[in-house]
């Protein structure tokens, strides 16, 4: 069975992103249901995939990332309303017998992400 897994990587300070709240939805329809949340430890990585071996099916899911909320507790001075404040990424899920990776790399103002191994 696949799992799915993420890094984040904090691109301002060439550091991993530490205590980024993460959140996934599963899209059924019009519908997002809320599957799993997650806090990245010091590595900017969740200590557990966010989605496990006995949660994981195919499907189209949302990871939804707390940026600024990380910029802001870092103490980073940025215009209110913040340029990026959460990012969602959509993408789906196709083989149940994957690792799924979806890294961000981050900056107040950018990121990027791919799917990783």
């Amino acid at each position: 069975m696949g799992y799915l897994t993420t890094h984040i990587l904090d691109t301002m300070s060439g550091l991993p992103a530490a205590g980024v709240a993460i959140t996934l939805f599963k899209l059924q329809g019009d519908n997002k249901v809320k599957v799993a949340a997650s806090m990245t430890n010091n590595d900017g990585r969740c200590d557990n995939p966010i989605l496990p071996e006995s949660m994981f099916e195919i499907g189209k899911y949302e990871i939804e990332f707390s940026i600024g909320e990380y910029f802001q507790n870092k103490g980073i001075q940025q215009d209110s309303p913040h340029f990026l404040d959460e990012i969602i990424i959509r993408f789906g899920i196709n083989n149940p017998n994957d690792h799924y990776h979806v890294p961000l790399l981050v900056s107040p103002y950018g990121y990027s992400t791919y799917k990783g191994s």
